[in-house]
């Protein structure tokens, strides 16, 4: 945990914040933190600073809060998920909200297991949880917007324009592609979604949808990726590509 994450119901009246659970635990426990020391906190949507530690006795932090900086920059990017296995789920979750991602929708498709829906990762409060964690991790303080959706074809028909945005650059990685990801013009894209299938892929009905509402596929390369792979890496190369594009260009000394 690099970030102590401060709810409305932390704060005092005098400004104050006080901090029960599993956050005072990992500060008494981990951080070891003494009064006087400082550690680093974050308002949830809200700016980050330090907090003076005025009292940690067991289940209870007592913080003196200063906010001033904001959090990291967001990464501009959303992301079209099918359901992946639970396991592979819980793994996901905190890394994309490490990243930036802004919106996410979880969704089903032909080769995403019914059962899935009775998971309880896919319950509120536990994305909620798994989302935390990958903020506290990252040193930011917005929650990405979590979407499920269990009919396929209705989404992408009825609610994907809407949700996501006619300006927005849509990715679509699919084995079959053979288009790389620099050839679609990322780096020049304000936003950009992916949507990234399940273990197994989109079957042909599921990417031919896709491609009829503006999703341009592409290869990944040669190595099948598990989904918890292909989702940071995938991250990663968009903002890589995008980070090309906005960094200045290198001068040369003579």
């Amino acid at each position: 945990m690099n970030l102590l994450l401060l709810l409305d119901e932390d704060f005092l009246p005098d400004g104050t914040a006080r901090l029960t659970g599993r956050r005072a635990q990992h500060a008494r426990e981990v951080l070891r933190a003494e009064p006087g020391e400082s550690l680093r906190v974050g308002h949830l949507g809200g700016l980050t600073g330090t907090g003076e530690v005025l009292e940690n006795s067991a289940g209870v932090l007592h913080l003196r809060v200063t906010l001033t900086e904001p959090p990291p920059p967001r990464a501009g990017i959303d992301l079209l998920l099918a359901i992946p296995r639970p396991k592979a789920l819980k793994k996901v979750l905190p890394a994309v909200a490490s990243l930036g991602v802004d919106r996410i929708v979880l969704l089903n498709a032909a080769r995403v297991e019914k059962s899935y829906f009775d998971s309880k990762v896919l319950d509120p409060a536990f994305v909620h949880e798994l989302l935390i964690q990958g903020l506290e991790q990252a040193r930011d303080t917005r929650l990405p917007e979590v979407l499920v959706r269990e009919r396929f074809r209705p989404f992408v028909e009825d609610e994907l324009d809407a949700f996501f945005g006619p300006q927005t650059l849509r990715l679509l990685p699919h084995p079959p592609a053979r288009q790389s990801l620099r050839a679609l013009g990322v780096g020049l894209a304000q936003r950009v979604v992916l949507a990234i299938g399940p273990d197994g892929g989109w079957v042909p009905f599921e990417a031919d949808l896709l491609e009829a509402h503006g999703f341009h596929p592409f290869s990944l390369g040669p190595r099948i990726l598990r989904v918890e792979t292909a989702v940071p890496a995938l991250l990663g190369q968009v903002a890589l590509l995008r980070e090309d594009i906005a960094a200045p260009p290198a001068t040369t000394l003579t």
